[in-house]
């Protein structure tokens, strides 16, 4: 007889996922519990198809998510680790239930059927349901596509000197002073190459603190293996958090000041204070970042554009460290904020329009960039370097680079990992999209997209590292991993 109470190959935890997933999810029970929502997924790299045996198997994946559950230990971690998790969505935890069944429409059109299971398509996964439903299936739904990729379709792989390797990545930015995360869940290889990197991770950063070195490991974003392992869990917001209020509100031109407003309103200042900022342009966003957040004293006087209509609560004003709430001045988003996330476009770029808008604020003290967008060693250090000479403190989210960096065993040559992505399509029957600051991240519906720029002022910009379909290379290149040599 079959299990019924199974888990999926590869998912055992409902805290497998990204930290930003549950913080998102706790802000939407507070105040968007009704929200029905899509999600589309997209393939970057679509020359990259699954076979039928891969689909066949991911949907069997997909049906065993049912059975994941929160346990007494991780609720016991979330209060214990993660206390800005309130009370009632600690409690709404312990009885969540993913439904594939009713909730992922997952659908494979062969190009050529000749009855074979090697026989190869294009995959399309389908999601609805409240938000506060759903929210949950975008990490494990890419990390379950991802494995099954590489467990039918290239299989010139090993797990050999995976460990060792992500050892050596970790002591090289530690010793050149870099703080970084592991950030690789969604575009990881499987669950046990993610398991052995941070393995890896830990020794160096043990190893590299007995040498006095300035770089850290500073946590990992995924909240079952900062449990696993001791780490700090790293996370805050996700584009999905400004797409969703966007387009509920249909208000673009205040989508990025209500979801700050929203998301302060929610957990506090100084607390998940890093800013994501390209969601429909930097530039559009700094406009919102430079605003005045609500006291008691205004609240009641605002316009009412930066609230949500129909929302559960409306946002509460900002509270000190004693959980007051503190009226003793009027503060921007950018002052209470302790910095900002690069995600796309140019990083030096970046660097250069953040110092110059907080210079025009008069915003002196020394605030966090978090860069996250495709990085390595290389680009972490330069990028590291740049950011501190314009007198910020960088930081790093490193995915891909450490938990899907392979090598062809037969050829020595690069096994691309797969660039794919789940993003929220509507909200409430309204289209949702993301802009970015690089035209090969614009997702979502076109003519809402096109639209949106024009509403916005936005100037369409391309940045010449920014190829989708190419960016962990091509299999004509060496692997990354083969460069850093074994010790």
């Amino acid at each position: 007889m079959a299990n019924n109470t199974a888990l999926p190959d590869g998912i055992f935890s409902l805290l497998d996922t990204d930290l930003y997933k549950l913080t998102m999810q706790c802000a939407i029970l507070k105040y968007l519990p009704d929200v029905h929502v899509t999600y589309a997924f997209t393939n970057r790299t679509p020359h990259m198809r699954l076979s039928r045996a891969a689909f066949q198997w991911l949907q069997e994946q997909i049906s065993k998510l049912a059975n994941v559950s929160l346990t007494t230990a991780e609720l016991d971690y979330l209060k214990n680790t993660c206390t800005y998790f309130n009370k009632d969505y600690l409690q709404f935890l312990t009885t969540f239930r993913l439904h594939p069944s009713k909730q992922i429409h997952a659908s494979f059109a062969l190009l050529n059927d000749t009855g074979s299971p090697d026989d190869v398509g294009d995959l399309s996964l389908d999601i609805s349901g409240r938000w506060l439903d759903t929210i949950l299936y975008e990490i494990p739904l890419l990390a379950l596509t991802s494995e099954a990729y590489f467990k039918f379709c290239d299989r010139d792989w090993t797990y050999r000197h995976q460990q060792g390797r992500a050892y050596i990545k970790g002591r090289r930015l530690i010793e050149h002073g870099c703080i970084f995360s592991e950030f690789g869940s969604r575009r990881r290889r499987d669950y046990h190459t993610q398991d052995l990197v941070i393995q890896g991770l830990k020794q160096a950063a043990a190893d590299s603190e007995a040498q006095g070195w300035q770089g850290k490991l500073s946590g990992t974003s995924n909240v079952h293996f900062a449990m696993k392992y001791g780490l700090t869990p790293v996370g805050t917001v996700a584009h999905e958090w400004f797409m969703g209020i966007a387009s509920i509100t249909n208000d673009y031109v205040h989508a990025n000041e209500t979801a700050l407003r929203y998301w302060v309103g929610c957990f506090g200042e100084g607390v998940l204070g890093i800013a994501l900022t390209d969601t429909f342009g930097t530039p559009t966003f700094l406009k919102a970042f430079k605003r005045t957040m609500p006291t008691p004293a205004n609240s009641m006087a605002d316009d009412k554009k930066t609230l949500i209509p129909g929302a559960a609560t409306p946002p509460l004003p900002p509270m000190d460290a004693n959980g007051t709430t503190d009226t003793s001045e009027e503060r921007s988003y950018a002052q209470i904020f302790q910095g900002v996330r690069q995600d796309s476009g140019s990083p030096t770029e970046f660097i250069k329009m953040m110092r110059d808008f907080y210079d025009s604020q008069g915003i002196h003290e020394k605030k966090t960039i978090v860069f996250s967008d495709s990085l390595n060693i290389e680009l972490c250090l330069e990028y590291m370097h740049a950011a501190e000479e314009a007198g910020f403190a960088p930081t790093f989210g490193v995915g891909t680079f450490l938990t899907n960096d392979f090598q062809h065993e037969s050829n020595g040559q690069k096994s691309v990992p797969l660039n794919i992505v789940i993003k929220l399509s509507s909200a409430n029957g309204h289209a949702a999209i993301k802009i970015s600051d690089n035209i090969g991240k614009n997702t979502g519906d076109s003519e809402t997209v096109h639209k949106v720029k024009e509403t916005l002022g936005y100037v369409e910009k391309q940045w010449v590292n920014g190829d989708e379909a190419t960016r962990w290379g091509t299999e004509d290149d060496e692997a990354t991993m083969a460069n850093v040599q074994e010790e």
